[in-house]
C-alpha cells in the first residue's frame, strides 16, 4: 500500500495511514492498495461491506457505481492486449471528499501512465484524479481496437492468399473475444453516463460535464466493436467460400485426370480381351502403335483442357 499527498500534481509520500483520515490543508490523499490492504482500510474509511466484498470476490466484476454516505464505490475495467490475447482487469475506486483509494488485484498500466498527467495539469482534487483515470482507461480501448483491426486485416489477407484449417479457430477465438468485450462495454458505458448526468455531490459540477466526452468515446468504442463483430462474420463466410472453392478446384483437377484416362482405359480394355481373331495383336509394331495413339490422345486432351483453363 502506498499513500501519497497530491497537491498541484506533486506527490509527497505519507508514512502513517492515520494522516489520510483528515483533510489536508491543500490537495488530497491517494492510497494505492491491493485487496489484502482492505482489512486495514475498511474500518478507517468506513468502507461499505458490499463494496469490500466486491473487491475480494474471485468472480469477474461488472462495472458499476454505488453511492454511499461518505464515499462512492466505482468499478471500471482496464483493458490489455498482450501476445494476441485480451485481458480485462477490474479497477476498484473509492472516492471521498479528500481522498481517493484505488484497489487492484493486478497491476494497472493506467495508474502508472497517469502520474505525469497529474503533474502536468497540477491536479489537486480527487474527482479530477478520477476523471483523468477513467478517461485514460477508455482511451486505451481505442488502442486495443486498432490492434484488433490490424489482426483482422492480416487474417483476411492470409485467408485470401492461402486458407488453412487453423484460420477457422482464429476466427472463432477472435470473434468470441470481441463479443465478450462488447458485453463488458455496455455496463461500463452506463457507469460513465451516470457520472455525467447524475447529481453527485463529491464531483464538481463543472468537471461532471466533461464526463460526457468520455461517454461519447465509450459509445464510439462500442460501435467499433460492433463493426468488428460484423467483420468477423464476413471473414467466416470468406473462409467457408475459400474452402469450397479449393474443394472445387481439387475436384476439377480430378475430373480432368479421370476424363483423360477414360479413353485410354477403353483402349486397354479392348486389347485386354482374350479373342484369337484380333489382327493387331499379331502385327510386328502393333504394341508401339497403340501406345503411341494412347500417348497422343492423352497429350491432346490435356492440351485442350489446359487451353480452356480447366486444369
Amino acid at each position: 500500500m502506498k499513500i501519497r499527498l497530491v497537491n498541484n500534481g506533486v506527490f509527497t509520500p505519507v508514512e502513517e495511514i492515520e494522516m489520510a483520515l483528515t483533510a489536508p490543508a491543500e490537495g488530497f490523499y491517494w492510497i494505492d492498495a491491493d485487496v489484502d490492504d482492505l482489512t486495514v482500510l475498511q474500518p478507517l474509511f468506513s468502507m461499505h461491506d458490499l463494496a469490500v466484498e466486491d473487491c475480494l470476490s474471485e468472480e469477474e466484476q461488472r462495472p458499476k457505481i454505488e453511492i454511499y454516505e461518505s464515499h462512492y464505490f466505482i468499478v471500471v475495467n482496464s483493458i490489455r492486449f498482450d501476445d494476441e490475447e485480451i485481458f480485462l482487469r477490474a479497477l476498484n475506486i473509492f472516492l471521498g471528499r479528500h481522498f481517493i483509494i484505488t484497489v487492484t488485484k493486478q497491476k494497472i498500466n493506467e495508474l502508472r501512465t497517469l502520474k505525469p498527467m497529474l503533474w502536468e495539469q497540477e491536479v489537486s482534487q480527487p474527482d479530477r484524479f478520477m476523471y483523468l483515470l477513467v478517461d485514460l482507461i477508455v482511451d486505451n480501448y481505442f488502442l486495443v481496437g486498432d490492434r484488433i483491426e490490424v489482426r483482422i486485416e492480416k487474417l483476411e489477407e492470409d485467408i485470401l492468399m492461402h486458407t488453412k484449417k487453423s484460420h477457422l479457430n482464429e476466427i472463432i477465438g477472435l470473434r468470441s473475444e470481441i463479443l465478450w468485450l462488447k458485453k463488458v462495454l455496455g455496463p461500463q458505458k452506463e457507469v460513465i453516463n451516470t457520472l455525467n448526468k447524475r447529481d453527485l455531490r463529491l464531483i464538481d459540477d463543472q468537471l461532471q460535464k466533461y464526463f460526457s466526452d468520455i461517454y461519447e468515446n465509450a459509445v464510439k468504442i462500442s460501435e467499433t466493436f460492433e463493426t468488428y463483430r460484423d467483420l468477423m462474420g464476413n471473414l467466416r463466410e470468406a473462409y467457408q467460400s475459400s474452402i469450397a472453392n479449393r474443394a472445387n478446384e481439387i475436384m476439377r483437377v480430378f475430373t480432368a485426370i479421370t476424363t483423360v484416362f477414360m479413353p485410354l482405359t477403353v483402349i486397354t480394355g479392348i486389347y485386354g480381351m482374350n479373342f484369337d481373331n484380333m489382327p493387331e495383336l499379331h502385327t510386328r509394331y502393333g504394341y508401339f502403335v497403340v501406345i503411341g495413339i494412347m500417348v497422343a490422345l492423352g497429350v491432346s486432351m490435356f492440351c485442350i483442357f489446359r487451353k480452356k483453363d480447366w486444369v
